[in-house]
């Protein structure tokens, strides 16, 4: 059997090789470091985690802790490393990074199924090819990279705008509507009078900024403007920009308002939606803070906030099927966050689902196919055609998984029913040939 090999072995790189090869198949894994550091990188071990050391909630009422119990439940050695190295975070996971990232490392040059080859690779090989080499991949593979993506399909972002639930927005201070009653009512309308706009205004541009990490671009500000950049330019600056309300008449009054904040839908379902012209580098708290001013927004629940830095990932929607594989050369898959999927656990899960559904591929087994209902499975879909718009990152939430098809009383209650849900069709998928022929000495 001809190995598969997996490029890059950051968090979804690591993952991906080790579901391939406890199903017997042989990976060769490519990893530059320490041959080739970036500037974000320091230790020579595998899924080195760069920035905070927390994999976020545990909780199953909270979506990631979802896409953990989902990946606990199907062996993965992300989740094995973590909660072998983990350290008190309250009800957060939170591990001790080196540690963490030893134990994979140990872990995969340990599998005789595994043939390491410590070099940058330069180049995209034959026969069946995962492509991990993440958000600071190196300039020889990105452009073989790019040059598998026709029409500029190779995205770089510069920021994020926040996106809230459609559930959280309190509609009683807020309605439908498209600019001039164009189309459809598609947009979420937040209204604010004059005091309320004048006291967002003044919070807004003395916000706490994010810091800027070293590695990030020098010109991270050069293609867009953050929203309190822009508030700074004076007071009035943002009604004649992304809070305008011109053609936006208030169906309680008939009137314009003094400003009007737009919500756009940011995914099929209509669950989640992004506050439009809100890219921003405040602080995560300080988002919270400042746009919960918004009389609409006062109990919003963000399931992204905005972020300002240089990466570079696909669009996805264009490119890939649910199995992250290259629609147009099926044989190369990608995997972590070039794909679109943000986050430590969202990326390994990404690197999760390629393993397990390239080796049914391989092993000439029927796919597993992981539904909506799944954590997994929903991001999988997402990434590949179930947002709407233009496509940014994103984080696991309930807003992307499928709906329950009944009532159930308090959010949390309704979460962790959605929880219950998605382990119960993971016990009925992992009866499928493809976990079964795990080695699991």
């Amino acid at each position: 059997m001809e190995p598969v090999t997996v490029l890059g072995a950051g968090l979804a790189g690591s993952e991906c090789a080790w579901q391939m090869a406890k199903r017997g198949i042989p990976v060769r894994l490519w990893e530059m470091k320490p041959e080739k550091m970036t500037p974000a990188h320091s230790s020579e071990y595998f899924a080195e985690l760069v920035c905070s050391n927390s994999l976020r909630s545990d909780e199953l009422s909270n979506a990631v802790g979802l896409l953990k119990a989902e990946m606990r439940k199907m062996g993965s050695l992300i989740m094995a490393s973590a909660d072998k190295n983990r350290v008190a975070a309250g009800g957060a996971l939170a591990v001790d990074r080196v540690g963490f990232s030893r134990y994979i490392t140990e872990k995969l040059l340990a599998c005789e199924k595994v043939e390491l080859v410590r070099a940058e690779a330069t180049e995209i090989p034959d026969g069946d090819v995962v492509i991990a080499t993440g958000p600071l991949s190196s300039d020889a593979i990105a452009e073989k990279i790019a040059a598998l993506c026709p029409d500029s399909d190779l995205h770089f972002y510069d920021a994020v705008a926040p996106i809230v639930t459609l559930e959280s927005v309190d509609m009683s201070s807020a309605f439908f509507a498209s600019r001039y009653d164009k189309g459809t009512a598609d947009y979420v309308n937040c209204p604010m009078d004059k005091d309320e706009y004048l006291a967002f205004v003044q919070e807004l541009v003395s916000a706490k900024e994010a810091e800027v990490h070293g590695f990030d671009d020098g010109g991270v500000f050069e293609g867009c403007m953050p929203v309190e950049v822009m508030a700074r330019r004076g007071v009035d600056t943002l009604r004649y920009g992304p809070l305008k309300p011109v053609g936006l008449k208030d169906p309680r009054t008939g009137k314009e308002n003094y400003a009007v904040v737009q919500l756009r839908r940011d995914n099929a379902d209509g669950t989640i939606y992004n506050m439009v012209g809100f890219q921003t580098h405040l602080t995560w708290g300080e988002q919270k803070r400042v746009f919960s001013m918004i009389p609409a927004l006062h109990d919003a629940e963000f399931v992204r906030y905005g972020v300002m830095h240089r990466n570079t990932y696909l669009n996805s929607p264009q490119l890939l099927d649910r199995y992250y594989r290259l629609r147009s050369e099926p044989r190369i898959s990608f995997a972590g966050q070039m794909t679109g999927v943000e986050g430590y656990v969202e990326s390994a899960a990404s690197g999760m689902l390629v393993g397990i559904e390239t080796a049914a591929r391989v092993l000439g087994l029927e796919p597993v196919d992981f539904p909506q209902e799944t954590a997994i499975g929903a991001l999988g879909l997402y990434i590949s055609g179930g947002s709407v718009g233009d496509f940014q990152p994103m984080n696991i939430n309930f807003g992307i998984i499928s709906p329950l098809d009944h009532r159930v009383k308090g959010k949390r209650n309704k979460n962790a029913e959605i929880s219950r849900r998605s382990l119960e069709i993971l016990d009925t998928l992992m009866e499928k040939e493809v976990f079964r022929c795990e080695d699991h000495r």
